[in-house]
């Protein structure tokens, strides 16, 4: 198995919404804010090559919406998923999976681009099959109004009439499950968004997750430090708590999606609850 870290583009979004309830003043101790109170983030997705299988983890938010839908969240920088394959040496016609860990615009934007005359739309990755789960897909396509801004018809609707969908099984009780149609497990979390999935695999001796939206930057660490756009932000304190003990007691090596200057991290236990340990960059571990 080969592991690459890919970047699908950079952003910002509003400080106070990425962190609710919790005051400016302990957020930007981490996540500086500029004078618009906007913060940096990036979209980070994996990428996993298991002998003939190159699995592709979230896509970004794609290209395909209007200037004003990007003006509303500052792009910057040069980075795109299709550069970032290419600098691995891949192209988006050798993905043989794309695996959503939820269908929010960010993470699933890139699934998706225009047809070439631009009258319609058409997978990015034609030759890959494309996962979701069952729960997950009627909760995006049958949006509630807190997330109906989230759920883009042009991001999700094609996957679905490609014929290319498949859906992972969901576990029976509790909220982990060895996913026997991808090569890794899988968290199942419910306070972002209904059954978002959190890849679970290792790789050279060492277990990584693949956190998404639980924990979308290190600045989320401390357990009340939950993003306003969770629909169920008192269920992801207890998804949080419950997950970041197990990752401080197992040693996880935890691989943020959404923090532009902390790739891969590990936590332990203090006296203040779980923390920070250390910081690690994906040349150093993969």
């Amino acid at each position: 198995m080969k592991v690459y870290s890919v970047l699908a583009g950079n952003f910002k979004l509003d400080g106070g919404a990425m962190f609710g309830v919790v005051p400016k003043t302990l957020w930007t101790r981490t996540n500086p804010a500029d004078e618009r109170n906007m913060i940096e983030l990036t979209t980070r997705c994996l990428l996993i090559e298991n002998e003939n299988r190159l699995t592709l983890i979230d896509t970004g938010m794609g290209d395909k919406q209007s200037k004003k839908f990007f003006g509303y969240y500052f792009l910057y920088g040069d980075d795109s998923l299709v550069k970032s394959l290419a600098k691995h040496g891949f192209h988006p016609d050798d993905i043989t999976d794309v695996f959503l860990t939820h269908l929010h615009f960010d993470h699933s934007g890139g699934a998706v681009k225009w047809n070439k005359d631009k009258t319609g739309y058409e997978l990015a990755f034609k030759n890959a099959t494309y996962w979701s789960n069952k729960s997950h897909w009627e909760w995006a396509t049958k949006p509630n109004r807190r997330e109906r801004a989230s759920f883009l018809k042009e991001n999700i609707l094609p996957i679905e009439e490609s014929g290319q969908l498949k859906f992972i099984d969901e576990p029976e009780e509790g909220n982990f499950k060895e996913a026997k149609e991808m090569d890794f497990a899988l968290w199942f979390v419910n306070g972002h968004t209904d059954k978002q999935m959190l890849p679970h695999f290792k790789h050279k001796g060492k277990t990584f997750v693949y956190v998404a939206d639980l924990l979308p930057t290190v600045g989320h660490l401390p357990i009340p430090f939950v993003m306003g756009y969770d629909t169920r932000p008192l269920l992801t304190v207890d998804e949080k708590e419950a997950f970041l003990n197990k990752a401080a007691d197992e040693g996880y090596y935890l691989i943020l999606g959404h923090d532009p200057y902390n790739e891969i991290i590990t936590v332990h236990h203090t006296e203040k609850g779980v923390r920070l340990k250390e910081t690690f960059t994906s040349n150093q571990l993969f």
